[in-house]
């Protein structure tokens, strides 16, 4: 008996990524209200994660803002309920998420146990986003280069 080979299109096409799309949404609705929470929470964690991770350079800039609007959007919080909740000042909190200001360990440590994430990850979006802004200036790092080893010892 032969065998029937699969053809790439047979399994990925417009029409089966529909059926695909439909069948995970009507999966999803049968789940409880607070399944569907954990899940968007998850995604955005694994987004947070991939985004940390990606070394694509001319990909989308993302702040630490972003993510939070994310989970503020999967829990129908508004940025002025976060920052009461942090007991902090709406103004103080948009610096910090927005890059006017650096992160600290204070406000980093509320991000991680308001989102169940590590505080590594919001100062690592912080410094992936300064390193991509540098290296976007070619002077800046013909700068850095001076501070190369072999400038001070002779190998």
């Amino acid at each position: 008996m032969a065998r029937k080979e699969i053809k790439f299109e047979e399994v990925f096409n417009p029409k089966k990524k529909e059926e695909l799309k439909d069948f995970i949404a009507d999966q999803s609705a049968l789940q409880s209200k607070e399944r569907q929470l954990a899940n968007k929470l998850l995604a955005i964690s694994y987004t947070l994660e991939d985004y940390i991770q990606s070394e694509d350079e001319n990909s989308e800039i993302l702040k630490v803002l972003d993510f939070v609007k994310m989970y503020l959007k999967a829990l129908n919080l508004t940025k002025k309920e976060l920052a009461a909740y942090f007991e902090m000042k709406d103004s103080n909190l948009h610096k910090y998420l927005s890059g006017e200001r650096k992160l600290n360990a204070e406000v980093v440590l509320k991000l991680s146990a308001f989102s169940h994430t590590r505080p590594e990850y919001w100062y690592r979006i912080q410094v992936k986003n300064e390193l991509i802004e540098l290296k976007k200036e070619e002077k800046k790092i013909k700068e850095y280069q001076k501070f190369d080893y072999r400038n001070l010892v002779a190998v």
